[in-house]
Parts: C-alpha cells; structure tokens; sequence
C-alpha cells in the first residue's frame, strides 16, 4: 500500500513538472508564467465571485425567499458599488506600488467572503455583497496597468488572452465547484473563495513592482522576476508597439488638441478622465467590450437555470457542459489575442478592432440555434461557438485600449472603462431577471426569449467597432506624439543645469 501511494506521488509530481515545462513553453519562461498565472488567478477570483450567485440561486431563493430580480439585485449591487470604487483604485495604480495595493486589498477580499457566507438576512447579505464590490474594484486597473509594464506591446494581445482565461476558469470554480456545494450549503459555496483570495495577497506581496512605461518587459526565457529593472531605476525609453510604429512610418497625423507633454501623473483624477473618454476609437472600444459583458453577465446569472430547463438535465450535464464551454471559450481567448498580434504585426493598425467585431457578431449567430433548439448535443455544439467567438473578443480589445494611452494613464483609463462597463455588466441580470419575471411571463419560456431579445447588444457592439475602427489610427499617433513630447520634457528636466556664473561684485 505505502509503494502504491509513493508511486503515485511521483507519476503525480512527474505529470506537474511536464505541466509546468509546457507552460513555460507556452508563456516564455518562468518569469513570465509567475506573473501571468498571478493576475489570471485575480480576475479568476472576481468571476469566480460573480458565477456563486447563480450556481446558488436556487438554495439562495430557499434560505432567503427571493425571486429571479433579487437574485440579480445581488449580482448587480457588487458590480455597481465596484464601479464607484474603481476610480480611487485607477488613481492609486497610477501613482503607488501596484503589486503591494493589490496584496493588502486581496487580504480584505477573503475577510469579505467569510463575512457574506455569515449572512442571516437578505439585506444583510446585500450590505456585505455591496462591501464585496468595493474591494473588487482593484482587479480591471491593476491588472491592465501590470500587464502593460510587464511584457512587450507587440504580445499584449496574446497575453491577455492568457490572462482572460483566468475569468473563465473563475466562472467554471464559481458554477462547478461552489455551485456542487452550494447543494450541500450556499454559505459554503462563498467560504471556498477564501483561500484563494490569501493566495493571491501572498503571490502579488511577494511580486515585485515593474518600471513603468515598459522600459524594460519580461524577456522570453526570463528566469527570474529579481532580475528586472524596479520601478523607480533608470531604463531605456519607452518603446513603441507594433501598431504606433506603423502609424509613425505612414506619417498619419495626429490630433494636435489632445497631444500633451505633462506627465498624466500630474494630472487631476477630473482632468484625466475627460482626456480618456474624449480618445473616440477608446471610447468605442468600451462601450463595444461592454456590450459583450453585459451579455455575459446575464447567462452567468441565469444560465445554469436555462439550460436545466431546456434540455431537461440534472446538475451532473450542465457541470460537464459548462466544462465543454469553458474549454471552448479559453481556445477563443487565446486565439482571439494571437490573432489580432499577427494582423497589427501585419500593418493592419485596426486589426484588433476588426477582430473584435467578427468575434461578437458570430457569438450571437451562434447563439441563436443554441437557445432554440431541445437537442442536446446539437446545442452543445453551436453553444461551444459561441462561447469561443464571445470570449474571443475581449483580449483585442483590451490591447487595443493599451496602445492608445500614455503608460502613466493605464490605471485610470482601465477605472473610465469600468465606469462605463461595469453597471452594464451588474445591472444585465438585474435586467435579465425583471424582463423575464415581469415583461415575458416568467419561468424557463420567460427566461428563454430574455436571451434571445439580450443578443442585440452582441450585434450593437460588433456594428459600432465596424463603424468607427477608422479613427483608430489618428488616435495612436496622437498617443506617439504625446509619449514623445513627456519623454522629451522628462530627459530635458534630469539633463545637468549648467553652474550658474558668479555674480560680479559691485562696482567691478
């Protein structure tokens, strides 16, 4: 028996240590893997948050007498309270040790999950999802700005796929894992994000801080993190992506209103907000990933009901369903980020944009027979295209967004995004449920045309990109011209004054 079980710890350490050579494959070594499996595991723990409510849904409405627009209400007021926090978070990310930030904000995260699973009322488990929102509003700025000082801008695409896929196994943890104890008790289903939460503070707490402005990324191959440049030490300038270097060797012009040489840093948090969302290809950018999360939001809230109600299965179908898909929607979002690498490589300047639009349309042609059909298998099929098409599109956007900001402006650009996308992504299954419960005449019918009517921001969103990635080029050179002209006044402030010349004394 005791060779059985060592044999079996070494076939199990032997198939750990292939797993993590792979991935070192994959990523580009162990530098990268610590700080790509670190952030993926954040947004990992936000969406795991956010799929509990729906996995516990039903135990939800038993302990606590709640219908399908209490349910939403739960989700919503997280995200909307998030949404307000954000802004305080994207200043703090601009200007402080991000790494730290996130440690000690990761700490509170877990001491806010035992306090929800400690509920007794269903307003006192709305104050502490409320209390939730707060300190998950680090995870969109902290990671945006990491990730841009971390690795080159020519991979960002295909690193945040990497990292996006972090929200997906979050929301597989979140309807699997929570939701299977949510069957035993839901106060257990919000207990089991604990630890993770440590996890992460621990991880980020060890984590150094990155030079800003990508003077110096992580190398393909990199061993170590210590060997990177600190923030605060000297690097080179900051270097142009793939996409700002063809907008310089086409000479496209930018727009002269809004290049600045003042380090944004200097900036009042007022002022940097009207800057962001005045960039017209940003603000398409946001309103387009938006639509695909507002979309997301709901079928996280509501999916695990519809799909029992549709295909008359039990939890054991939809857990593996909801494996099938998230396979299905990691291939898309690493896919999706590669490609839009490869076209922006290319000289397509839009390229990230464009692949962004395609993505969200064909998520909602691919919904449509999914939320139509009884059969099973037939839906599972289309089902795993459109989870692969909708996640595909989020890392071009988010790389996209990146390239036209000045690097001290990350954190409170990715805060105005949350602004914008994150009431619409805590409201949809407050929207869900009422249009459903009120306009539609409840229950799985009620549930089933709430999607189909939810697929037209899909299409609003894939249509705006379409419409508007013209703009998309003059933006980034108005970005190269502004990166150029604070570099210039940084070197010209560090350059050595000449001595000033004695003063003749008086009378000679």
């Amino acid at each position: 028996m005791i060779e059985v079980a060592d044999r079996s710890r070494v076939f199990a350490r032997s198939v750990a240590n292939r797993a993590v050579r792979r991935l070192d494959d994959v990523v580009g070594g162990p530098a990268r893997r610590t700080v790509v499996l670190t952030l993926a595991l954040l947004l990992a723990l936000d969406s795991a948050d956010q799929a509990t409510v729906g996995a516990s849904a039903t135990q939800l409405r038993g302990a606590f007498s709640l219908s399908n627009s209490d349910v939403g209400l739960l989700v919503a007021v997280t995200g909307l309270v998030g949404a307000v926090c954000t802004l305080p978070f994207g200043v703090l990310v601009d200007r402080v040790r991000r790494t730290r930030l996130i440690a000690v904000v990761a700490v509170t995260w877990a001491i806010a999950m035992v306090v929800t699973a400690t509920a007794t009322s269903f307003s006192y488990l709305l104050v502490s999802r409320a209390a939730l929102g707060a300190v998950t509003a680090i995870a969109g700025p902290g990671v945006a700005s990491l990730i841009g000082d971390w690795f080159r801008p020519g991979e960002r695409g295909q690193i945040y796929g990497y990292v996006l896929s972090g929200e997906l196994f979050g929301s597989g943890f979140g309807l699997t894992i929570a939701g299977g104890l949510a069957a035993l008790s839901w106060r257990a289903s919000f207990l089991v994000l604990a630890p993770p939460a440590l996890l992460v503070g621990w991880l980020m707490w060890r984590m150094p801080e990155p030079a800003r402005g990508t003077q110096r990324p992580l190398r393909v191959g990199e061993e170590s993190l210590d060997d990177v440049p600190l923030d605060g030490q000297a690097g080179d300038s900051p270097r142009l992506t793939a996409a700002q270097q063809h907008v310089r060797d086409n000479d496209i012009e930018p727009d002269h209103d809004r290049v600045h040489a003042i380090d944004p840093r200097e900036w009042s948090l007022p002022a940097a907000l009207r800057y962001v969302l005045s960039i017209r290809s940003n603000l398409t950018l946001i309103i387009a990933g938006a639509c695909g999360y507002f979309f997301f939001a709901g079928v996280r809230a509501f999916g695990v009901e519809f799909v029992k109600g549709q295909y008359a299965v039990g939890q054991g179908v939809v857990s593996a369903l909801t494996l099938l898909l998230g396979a299905a929607a990691i291939g898309g979002v690493i896919t999706g980020g590669w490609i839009s690498d490869r076209l922006v490589r290319r000289g397509r300047i839009s390229g990230r944009m464009l692949v962004g639009a395609i993505a969200l349309g064909a998520a909602a042609v691919c919904f449509v027979p999914g939320l139509l059909t009884h059969n099973l298998g037939w839906a599972a099929l289309v089902l795993a295209g459109a989870a692969f098409s909708l996640a595909a599109a989020n890392p071009p956007l988010d790389a996209a967004r990146l390239d036209i900001m000045h690097p001290t402006l990350w954190g409170r650009a990715e805060a105005a995004r949350t602004i914008i996308r994150q009431p619409a992504q805590a409201v949809a299954p407050l929207l869900f449920g009422v249009l459903a419960d009120h306009a539609l005449g409840g229950g799985h019918a009620g549930l089933q045309v709430t999607f189909l009517i939810m697929l037209v921001p899909l299409l609003a969103g894939a249509y705006i990109l379409l419409r508007w990635r013209r703009y998309y080029p003059r933006d980034l050179a108005t970005a190269v011209a502004s990166l150029e002209r604070t570099q210039a006044r940084a070197d010209r402030s560090r350059a050595p004054r000449p001595a000033a010349q004695p003063a003749s004394p008086p009378g000679g």
